[in-house]
């Protein structure tokens, strides 16, 4: 079966997988374990009382098959109601205790993870642009969600888990050779014999259940891409298409599946059968030394007692070493992530670039070692003054504001403000004092109020405030006329509201952003003509006694700037007004023809 990565090619990838994690919780991955949980100031408190109340809990039932045993000889003289009673309130109280013990480590662990997510997630926040470029949002989600997780789940449940285990294989070996070391014997070439026979189907239903995740995130992966995506599929007539997709993905799911019950419908009587024929073996050799008068009919009842905490031990151990396989690549995944370069927000001077002069000063940059995206780029951009980008696609103007909000350094040259070199203001107060508005600007899930305010804490906005912006922004009509206006919910990426409507509300926060450069990147490029008009007259309003950088394809939008750039392959070759570039530069003149035709 080659579907889906399911054929025993794959099957032996996994393993490999899984015993190259075993191997990996060396020293090294030891040593970043102990360091993540230190990192979450865990209450180590909780810890050790779990683990004591879970030891108490063993040593309990460690003790009730000894009693059993004294009770069972003791019935030829009849019941001792006391003992009975004392072996129920063992039971019930060793029950109790590992209750207990799971409750306070499952707090434990929870504040753990909390921790860890809380720290993770802001770590992700302070990541560099740079570090999203090369990763999908799934995987980043899954170092937040799943891999924090499998790190909670060793500290607080497999680990603890080891420790009674572990008490319980010794002390029920060590009580089993006080009462019939013979049987013992037996036991203990029996059940690695149990399990050797039971391996070979446990690592097969492994096999499977690895099959079955990846089917299953193939399938998620298309169901989440094509419901995000709803509009396209529905507008591109890619109905089918889609459907053709999830079906061969839920086709190989359901192929997983079918083996998966198959295995199921077979594993269990099979295990059902083993381990009867190991009671039975066990039982029968019990009651030969009974017949022989080498021990006693409770003395086998205790024994088998024993046997029954041995064997979940022993399975319980065998999945710990599964458990430590996971976490040391979660450990791993986690630790990298927390080592990565971010952001120092605060870093850097509080510098106030009201009416000083943007200066570009032969930038270039690369965004790897690959071809340079920006070659020895120079302008000037003098305080309240509008200068714009123009030039054909791909030529690198959204690369230049990208290095403008720094999102990535230059390769060479400098950007300066003022006189001054813009990186030695802090991230925080640069970004503070810029607006952008885009073509397609970002909209957050959640009311008009929550958008407009969005990255605003340094004080509360009241609606008097909020209104005047959207006035501003000849956006206050359209909300006024919504049910319930400020507080209205624009769903995810704004898909409540239309596209003119999205892009005044992102002109009214950059209004009550008051920012001292204002960096438009295509912002009417894909509206009608109706939402265009109403979008420039905003944006005309927002430039006043602003420096405006403009990115734009219409040239009908930046004939009045101050200046203009002529932006080719990452390379500035011409530079001017409108009419002197119509006169000097002949692609750009060319552009302006084109566009007059049309």
């Amino acid at each position: 079966m080659a579907q889906g990565g399911m054929n025993e090619q794959g099957f032996s990838m996994e393993d490999r997988k899984l015993d190259e994690g075993k191997q990996a919780f060396n020293k090294t991955s030891l040593r970043d374990f102990l360091k993540l949980i230190k990192m979450t100031k865990p209450k180590y408190l909780l810890f050790v009382l779990g683990i004591l109340i879970s030891l108490a809990g063993t040593g309990i039932s460690l003790i009730v098959p000894k009693m059993v045993t004294g009770l069972a000889n003791s019935f030829a003289h009849g019941v001792a109601a006391g003992q009975v009673a004392s072996v129920i309130g063992l039971y019930i109280l060793s029950a109790g205790l590992s209750a207990l013990s799971a409750i306070v480590l499952g707090i434990f662990g929870e504040r753990i993870v909390k921790s860890l997510r809380t720290r993770v997630w802001d770590k992700m926040i302070h990541l560099r642009v740079s570090y999203f470029d090369e990763r999908q949002t799934g995987e980043l989600s899954s170092r937040l969600a799943n891999d924090t997780m499998q790190v909670k789940d060793l500290i607080a449940t497999n680990l603890p888990q080891a420790f009674s285990q572990i008490l319980l294989v010794l002390g029920s070996i060590f009580f089993m050779i006080q009462l019939q070391w013979r049987l013992l014997l037996v036991m203990v070439v029996a059940v690695p014999v149990m399990f050797l026979i039971m391996m070979p189907m446990m690592n097969f239903g492994k096999k499977i259940a690895y099959s079955r995740q990846d089917a299953m995130g193939k399938f998620q992966g298309i169901a989440n891409e094509s419901l995000s995506e709803v509009r396209l599929i529905k507008s591109s007539n890619a109905e089918k298409q889609a459907t053709a997709s999830a079906r061969e993905a839920v086709t190989s799911l359901y192929k997983v599946g079918v083996r998966e019950a198959i295995f199921d419908g077979m594993m269990q009587p099979v295990m059902m059968m083993t381990m009867m024929l190991l009671i039975f073996g066990i039982l029968a050799y019990g009651v030969y030394l009974i017949a022989t008068g080498v021990m006693t009919l409770g003395t086998l009842l205790g024994m088998m007692l024993y046997l029954m905490n041995m064997i979940g031990a022993i399975g319980t151990l065998a999945g710990f070493a599964t458990a430590l396989a996971k976490a040391s690549g979660s450990t791993g995944r986690i630790t990298e992530l927390l080592g990565e370069a971010q952001e120092e927000l605060e870093a850097g001077q509080t510098v106030d670039i009201e009416n000083k002069t943007l200066k570009a000063e032969n930038i270039s940059f690369s965004y790897d070692d690959s071809e340079e995206i920006l070659k020895n780029v120079s302008f000037e951009a003098e305080a309240n003054s509008i200068v714009a980008f123009a030039g054909p696609s791909g030529g690198g103007k959204s690369t230049i504001f990208a290095m403008l909000e720094r999102f990535y350094q230059p390769t060479s040259g400098q950007l300066t403000i003022g006189g001054q070199a813009v990186n030695d203001i802090s991230l925080e107060s640069w970004r503070s004092q810029i607006g952008f508005v885009s073509q397609d600007s970002a909209i957050m899930a959640g009311s008009i109020r929550d958008n407009l305010t969005y990255g605003l804490q340094d004080r509360d906005y009241s609606d008097a405030e909020l209104w005047q912006v959207l006035e501003l922004a000849y956006a206050r009509k359209f909300v006024e006329d919504m049910p319930e206006q400020l507080d209205t919910q624009v769903g995810e990426r704004g898909v409540k509201i239309s596209g003119g409507q999205r892009q005044r509300i992102a002109i009214a926060r950059a209004f009550l952003r008051n920012p001292k450069i204002l960096m438009l990147d295509e912002a009417t490029a894909s509206l009608d003509s109706e939402s265009e008009a109403m979008v420039q007259k905003a944006l005309d309003s927002l430039m006043k006694g602003r420096t405006t950088l403009v990115i734009a394809h219409r040239l009908s939008t930046i004939v009045d700037a101050d200046k203009i750039y002529f932006i080719e392959k990452g390379q500035v070759t011409g530079a001017g007004r409108h009419a002197e570039l119509v006169e000097s530069h002949p692609l750009y003149g060319q552009y302006v023809k084109e566009q007059v035709v049309n």
